[in-house]
């Protein structure tokens, strides 16, 4: 623990160095840093999709270095400082868990999750949804919307209802399609995927991964059938689509990815 503590006291020494002496450091703000530090975000979540531990390692290191540059920024402004950052997050694990560091009894995960949307409402919440950032990608966002509603019993009872919502959505999809009528088209197709997402949960599984490993599976397949057009002396553009096929359907079956 004490190895933990005089390496990250190292670090903020670092930072503080690097923002006094580089050009570069010194330069940046809370603005140019968000994208920054939401190119990190999505390259950590990558790695957690690709179970690639060391790019886990790697990219939490720097994801922390982005959390010192923003205290470091704050300070700087008197805004609020790094000790402030660490007091305010453990203050806050401290009293959104009663059932380790109170009196409050609960018999699973789900009471837990309640019982943290209670006590944020408690804190001047207007809403359980509240929590959850408009800037979300839409796929995250439509998890994070139902697992929140789900805290106050706003659920389905089990999966086969959901997807008895998912075929009732396909329905409504198809009926719209054969009106054409184009933006009651998308309303319905967002309906669907809403209800899949939800699918998704009750399957417990992610979403949001499970999407990028099919658009990872893709883009394997396809580089590879680029590949075999070519040994062929052909490109892709050049082919029928019966052609594209075999070559697809060849790779599918070999690899199985």
């Amino acid at each position: 623990m004490n190895k933990t503590a005089d390496e990250f006291v190292r670090l903020v020494g670092i930072m503080d160095e690097l923002r006094e002496k580089c050009p570069w450091d010194r330069k940046q703000t809370i603005e140019t840093l968000r994208h920054m530090t939401i190119e990190e975000t999505y390259e950590l979540t990558d790695a957690i999709t690709d179970k690639n531990w060391q790019g886990i390692r790697e990219e939490l290191g720097d994801l922390l270095l982005h959390i010192l540059f923003y205290s470091k920024i704050g300070k700087e402004q008197g805004q609020f400082t790094l000790e402030e950052v660490i007091t305010g997050l453990a203050e806050k694990l401290i009293i959104r868990h009663p059932h380790i560091y109170g009196d409050v009894k609960v018999e699973n995960e789900d009471d837990v999750k309640k019982n943290w949307e209670n006590l944020k409402l408690k804190e001047g919440k207007k809403s359980v949804l509240s929590g959850v950032p408009v800037s979300l990608p839409a796929t995250v966002k439509a998890m994070r919307l139902q697992e929140k509603a789900r805290q106050v019993g706003f659920e389905w009872e089990n999966k086969d209802q959901v997807w008895q919502k998912v075929e009732e959505e396909i329905n409504e999809l198809h009926a719209a399609v054969e009106k054409n009528e184009k933006d009651r088209i998308e309303d319905e197709f967002g309906d669907l995927v809403f209800s899949l997402i939800n699918y998704a949960r009750f399957l417990q599984i992610d979403a949001e991964n499970a999407l990028e490993r099919t658009n990872k599976k893709f883009i394997n397949r396809f580089t590879k059938m680029e590949g075999e057009a070519l040994k062929q002396s052909k490109r892709l553009d050049d082919m029928t689509l019966d052609e594209m096929d075999a070559i697809w359907n060849t790779i599918k079956h070999q690899h199985n990815t």
